[in-house]
């Protein structure tokens, strides 16, 4: 099909062990040497060769990998991938979920604008929670809320985490993890919500951080707020947790919604939870939250004033302290290519790219912030089955050198 891409990935143990990764072609591609290519071979020392080629692009460097036996052991080496940690972050590809049943999907390339057929480790359903940062990416079941892998979606390399601590089912989670870039240590920060019971407006409000150095996880926070509730939307931004509440007061359509900041590396210092409070910019009808280059973007639907459960328009804020700046609002054409917007959509990002969907279609929608520009992927190579096929995705940054 037009626009699509095979991703070939067929890891075995011996690969994992030796750090090897295979390439991935084009439908209809046989991986043909480029006799240009092989004369480089020859010019070029290995160590400057392998810094040309640690500033190409993910998919191309799958693609070096096939022109010689010589590029495909530098692209498979130790020193190659410590040179990858090195550079800069490549351009965030967006997975898109066409099943609700199985997880199963298509991988948007922003550079190249082509789509690619990825398999993930791990995950069972597309509805599991998801999380990503710098090249890893966090899912945990929907049901038990007990499983969690950490897993680098184009390496397949993966890990599994122990049972979080904390009530074994909650009404509602929220997922988010944070990867150091040089280091590659991480975090991963479940934020659980559990209504008292027989009291609608008093909720339980726990919080579980696991560090990669500790392999443990330890619960930093227990508190009952009155009026609030927590939810499914969180992201760790600069050492700080933030997570989305939602009023159970029945109060005023602009107080519907708040945002909580939770200092992760300072703990013991904190007050009440309430005291971190920080209104949200409009009448939400959707929040979601996203860390670029470790400031706090969310993206939002903008309700109506007689009707604030529909939307009138989508718009993107940034957090600066306590203030929300808004960068950008979807314009009126693009806003009516998604068709019958509903009140909920996808959404995240990473670097300086944000991605919008909504979940009736496979359209894809980009926002670019370094050039405040708005645009289409490529058609996804997937059409709608039946009226109420839903569809979902995420974020990730594609890299080769993470692993958990």
């Amino acid at each position: 099909m037009a626009g699509e891409t095979s991703w070939i990935s067929h890891y075995d143990d011996r690969q994992r062990e030796n750090g090897e990764f295979d390439s991935f072609l084009e439908v209809g591609e046989e991986g043909d040497k480029d006799a240009t290519a092989v004369s480089l071979d020859v010019i070029l020392p290995d160590d400057l060769l392998e810094r040309i080629l640690a500033y190409l692009p993910v998919a191309s460097i799958f693609r070096a990998g096939c022109v010689s036996k010589r590029w495909h052991e530098i692209v498979n080496s130790e020193r190659f991938l410590w040179n990858l940690s090195h550079v800069l972050p490549q351009k965030p590809w967006y997975f898109m979920f066409t099943s609700s049943d199985e997880p199963i999907g298509y991988a948007f390339d922003p550079v190249f604008r082509k789509w690619y057929s990825i398999e993930l480790p791990c995950i069972g359903t597309s509805n599991w929670f998801i999380a990503s940062s710098i090249g890893m990416v966090c899912f945990m079941d929907n049901d038990s809320r007990s499983e969690l892998c950490i897993c680098n979606p184009i390496t397949k390399t993966y890990k599994k985490l122990e049972e979080p601590p904390g009530l074994k089912f909650s009404d509602y989670s929220a997922l988010a993890i944070s990867v150091n870039r040089e280091s590659h240590i991480y975090s991963v920060a479940i934020v659980k919500s559990k209504q008292v019971p027989e009291n609608f407006f008093q909720w339980d409000i726990s919080i579980h951080v696991y560090n990669s150095v500790n392999t443990t996880w330890v619960t930093t926070l227990t508190e009952v707020l009155m009026g609030w509730r927590g939810g499914d939307e969180s992201v760790i931004c600069n050492g700080m947790l933030y997570f989305l509440v939602y009023s159970t007061g029945g109060g005023q359509p602009e107080n519907r919604h708040a945002l909580i900041a939770y200092n992760m590396s300072n703990r013991s210092s904190q007050g009440s939870l309430t005291r971190s409070f920080i209104p949200v910019p409009c009448s939400l009808t959707c929040g979601r939250l996203m860390n670029l280059k470790e400031k706090l973007v969310m993206v939002g639907g903008i309700g109506k004033a007689d009707r604030p459960d529909i939307i009138k328009g989508i718009g993107i804020w940034l957090l600066n302290d306590k203030t929300w700046e808004e960068i950008a609002r979807m314009p009126h054409k693009f806003f009516q290519g998604f068709g019958e917007f509903d009140d909920v959509f996808a959404s995240s990002g990473a670097d300086d790219l944000i991605y919008i969907q909504s979940y009736g279609a496979p359209a894809l929608l980009i926002f670019d912030t370094n050039h405040k520009q708005w645009k289409w992927s490529q058609k996804c190579p997937v059409t709608k089955r039946f009226p109420l096929q839903l569809f979902t995705g995420f974020c990730f940054e594609p890299r080769l050198e993470i692993a958990p």
